[in-house]
């Protein structure tokens, strides 16, 4: 991929990645372009929102900045998930007092002050007297107070204006509804046709909900043909957290739904939670929502804001995201620039190697992962400039990372699919190269792609983990100290 003629970018100087969501705010080539140079590592695109030419044209420029500065760039397809809504109003909306009795049912006729319909009968099926339902993002609260002949009798506990075709969040009960729409297999479809690297699965309550999923994200080689990621946004979720970690390659902490359904005080610690169960196992996490909201707006995050991001960095998080503050914002620039320098100024404190490494992550009892281990003990130790990684699958990119070492991770593949996935992991560097075929070229190329990628310089160590037989998947059984010369790239052309 990367060649000589492409544009040479520094290293980042972090290594948490930001995930900037695109959307009317980028729609420009050149203002996708800024954003890649002002310091996203990945995209997201957003499926509830636009049309599939919008998104085909922002995933084409994407990928005419990889080609541009031969760097892989994760993009992330966010499925919608199914929506649950009321029905509509006589008058397009009514108002609910506080503490009125307010019914919902399976009538089709346009709704008032006192009821309307719930076309999900699912929903009525599953609820019992006490438990809630949440509206319009739960500005509004009810607590049912009888079940009766597919009618939900409630208590408005937050009152307010209620409109046509409001959300619905039901917290209290596993609603019994797949995770893909027909909407969403689609999107699906047109995401894998466009060759992205991650898929968003929104609303999972059950590992289940991934199979079927990982069944349409098969190819034909049997395959998978991109990475699943589960969005934690359900409180039945977190009940089965590990099963659900288990089951998805990546995990991200969708803040703004698990807000809605649970109280704000309970979110920071299920954060804190979600990051460390999925921190184990070596697969990256994602912390979303909301993380700049005030820069939609305005130039300039406020102080809570700058803690809030710099709380997700000292937990390990691998990637922070932007939501409209990138897709249809007034600053979007400006808002990576502020998140990647809250990153650099947390990552730059003396404390911060002891705060990310709080959560102990012992190695399993196996080759790669002692390899991985010494890794990070090597970097602890001797002055190295990074740990160079060889990888056909990205599983000992993942399990270096894992152990956040003091360096940066070159991982160097020979797989782009592998790399541009990789482009999410914390700490981690990825080049797409040729593969490598004895243990001489191992260490030249290690130490050629250290120079070209602003890791070493004349003089420096870096440390190579790979495996040998070499090409051989699963096989890491070899880390290797080498000293970098100032003639390594001499008579050197291409991407190697």
């Amino acid at each position: 991929m990367a060649t000589d003629n492409a544009p040479k970018l520094q290293p980042r100087g972090r290594k948490v990645k930001i995930l900037a969501t695109t959307g009317p705010a980028t729609a420009d080539a050149e203002v996708l372009r800024r954003l890649f140079l002002a310091g996203a590592d990945a995209f997201r695109v957003n499926m509830s929102h636009g049309e599939h030419a919008m998104h085909a044209a922002t995933i084409a420029n994407i990928r005419a900045l990889e080609a541009e500065f031969g760097k892989p760039i994760a993009i992330l397809a966010d499925l919608q998930g199914p929506k649950l809504r009321v029905g509509k109003f006589a008058e397009g909306r009514a108002t609910v007092a506080h503490g009125a009795t307010f019914t919902f049912d399976r009538n089709p006729e346009p709704g008032d002050a006192s009821r309307v319909e719930l076309p999900h009968p699912e929903i009525l099926d599953v609820v019992e007297v006490g438990q809630r339902l949440l509206v319009n993002d739960g500005k509004m609260r009810f607590r049912i107070t009888a079940v009766q002949d597919g009618t939900l009798v409630c208590r408005a506990e937050v009152g307010g204006v209620i409109s046509d075709r409001k959300g619905v969040n039901v917290p209290d009960a596993e609603i019994p509804i797949p995770a893909l729409t027909e909407k969403d297999r689609k999107d699906l479809a047109f995401a894998l046709d466009q060759g992205v690297d991650w898929i968003g699965l929104s609303f999972v309550q059950r590992p289940d909900d991934l199979a079927e999923a990982r069944r349409l994200m098969t190819g034909t080689d049997g395959k998978q043909r991109a990475a699943l990621c589960a969005k934690i946004e359900k409180p039945s979720a977190i009940r089965r957290l590990d099963e659900i970690i288990e089951q998805a390659d990546g995990i991200m902490v969708a803040r703004g739904d698990l807000g809605v359904e649970l109280n704000p005080e309970e979110v920071p610690p299920l954060q804190k939670r979600i990051v460390n169960a999925t921190r184990l196992t070596g697969k990256p996490v994602i912390v979303a929502t909301q993380m700049l909201e005030s820069m939609i707006e305005s130039p300039a995050p406020t102080r809570a804001e700058v803690s809030d991001v710099a709380n997700a960095v000292y937990d390990g998080a691998d990637a922070v995201m932007l939501s409209a503050e990138t897709a249809a914002g007034d600053w979007p620039e400006e808002a990576v620039i502020m998140m990647a320098s809250i990153a650099r100024q947390v990552e730059s404190d003396e404390l911060y190697k002891e705060r990310v490494r709080l959560l102990d992550t012992p190695p399993d009892p196996t080759t790669a992962d002692a390899m991985a281990h010494a890794c990070m003990t090597i970097a602890d130790t001797v002055k190295i400039g990074a740990i160079g990684v060889f990888t056909s699958s990205g599983s000992s990119a993942r399990r270096v990372a894992r152990e956040r070492p003091a360096v940066p991770v070159m991982v160097l593949t020979p797989n782009i699919d592998v790399a541009r996935r990789i482009a999410l992991l914390w700490g981690a560097h990825p080049v797409a190269t040729k593969d490598i075929g004895s243990f001489e070229e191992m260490v030249a190329k290690g130490k050629r792609m250290a120079l070209r990628h602003g890791f070493a310089s004349a003089g420096s160590r870096l440390a190579v983990m790979a495996g040998v037989p070499f090409g051989q998947s699963g096989a890491t059984n070899l880390v290797h100290v080498v000293t970098v010369k100032g003639d390594e790239l001499e008579g050197y052309s291409g991407e190697g």
